[in-house]
């Protein structure tokens, strides 16, 4: 439970690194949007500061978080309803990461599974910023004193080490300052696979464009890859038991009911029977109607950056008037000299 005395705030992040998908879409953006219209106050972050742990090219980067702010925008995200920034935009970001950085403890890194991913047999060759990220991303939630963060899967690990992070800290110095944060996971799409191989993850580094639903695809580029989709030969199950060790049609099924906001059970209802020769054009029909308005109003602002950037130097003013004050209050428990 968090602590009342905490204002709900959500925090979020995605770092800039190019090609946005279908995946993160149904995964987090549109969740994303979903929390910004439930009332509660939302602070949505485009991390570069993450995406430097490996080495980018800067024109690239640049672009990229453009790209990224664009389909965040194009999406439902309002500079007027959200907080939108750029990481480093708010160093308080970086300097809180500091802290929490001198707070977790070396086991706690050595545990995180992402960078033993990540890092594979080169450990001993990444940067050190691969290694201690998780205490930014700490960092990232708790300077705006975030106390829901909607997170995938995969991130579960990293909030838990926020969690600890904040025990750990409060504890040290005797104070109920950074709230116990809890994660957000819901939606039927929330793990999108690859529309040729439904066990691994829709991913922008696969080979095959056609593995994935690139945010940037017009209406017939969609249609096209969802009509050569992977399925198999039996008809659509009527029950969610019958998806099992069918992953293909699972992933079709699960993306049609995040589309359009329904239960995978009650989806089933309606297509259970079906060849996937009926029921893929519905999909494709469904996934052009929500996706391509976004694609051309990202195409938009990708033509005007200096709309973009406007709006993220006004998010980071707008940031910056909750985290000065909470960075200030942190060095001030912990005796630092103003």
């Amino acid at each position: 439970m968090t602590t009342p005395q905490f204002t709900p705030r959500v925090f979020s992040g995605i770092q800039p690194s190019g090609g946005l998908t279908l995946g993160n879409y149904l995964g987090a953006i549109k969740r994303f949007v979903q929390m910004q219209d439930e009332g509660i106050e939302t602070v949505y972050c485009m991390v570069d500061l993450h995406a430097v742990t490996v080495w980018q090219d800067p024109a690239d980067l640049t672009r990229n978080t453009r790209e990224l702010a664009a389909g965040f925008i194009a999406s439902g995200l309002s500079p007027e309803k959200s907080i939108l920034i750029n990481q480093s935009q708010v160093p308080e970001h970086a300097q809180l990461g500091w802290v929490f950085s001198c707070v977790a403890r070396m086991g706690w890194m050595q545990r995180m599974t992402q960078f033993k991913d990540k890092a594979g047999k080169n450990a001993q060759n990444v940067s050190l910023g691969l290694f201690g990220y998780p205490a930014l991303m700490a960092a990232d939630i708790l300077i705006y004193h975030a106390t829901h963060v909607p997170v995938g899967e995969d991130q579960k690990q990293h909030l838990e080490l926020t969690r600890d992070i904040a025990t750990k800290f409060n504890h040290d110095y005797g104070v109920d300052f950074f709230p116990i944060t809890e994660p957000v996971i819901e939606g039927a799409a929330t793990r999108v696979m690859s529309l040729r191989d439904g066990s691994k993850k829709m991913s922008k580094s696969d080979p095959s464009d056609a593995s994935r639903i690139n945010m940037t695809d017009d209406a017939d580029t969609i249609a096209k890859k969802i009509r050569k989709a992977k399925t198999d030969p039996d008809a659509l199950p009527s029950e969610v038991a019958g998806f099992e060790d069918r992953p293909e049609a699972r992933n079709l099924v699960n993306i049609y009911a995040a589309l359009s906001e329904q239960s995978v059970e009650d989806v089933l209802k309606d297509v259970g029977g079906q060849q996937f020769g009926t029921f893929k054009p519905q999909l494709a029909e469904l996934a052009v109607s929500k996706l391509s308005p976004i694609s051309g109003e990202m195409a938009r602002l990708m033509n005007d950056p200096s709309e973009i950037d406007r709006i993220l130097a006004r998010g980071a003013e707008q940031a910056r008037a909750i985290t000065a004050p909470i960075l200030a209050r942190t060095y001030e428990i912990m005796g630092m000299v103003r």
